[in-house]
């Protein structure tokens, strides 16, 4: 298994701000299943969709 990141967003958003979460939200609602996850080493929030290596759905 892997996962497919769709977008990246910097940690330090202003308080009170959760763009990575909005934008999981929104492809979500397109029947996206975006998560959200934070890459410690990056100090960044990752948009991902988990999927298989092959690059198939599901």
């Amino acid at each position: 298994m892997s996962a497919r990141v769709l977008e990246r967003f910097p940690a330090g958003a202003p308080r009170g701000s959760w763009p990575a979460e909005e934008y999981a939200a929104a492809r979500r609602a397109e029947g996206e299943p975006a998560t959200v996850v934070m890459d410690l080493k990056s100090d960044a929030f990752l948009v991902v969709v988990e999927g298989r290596e092959d690059g198939g759905r599901g």
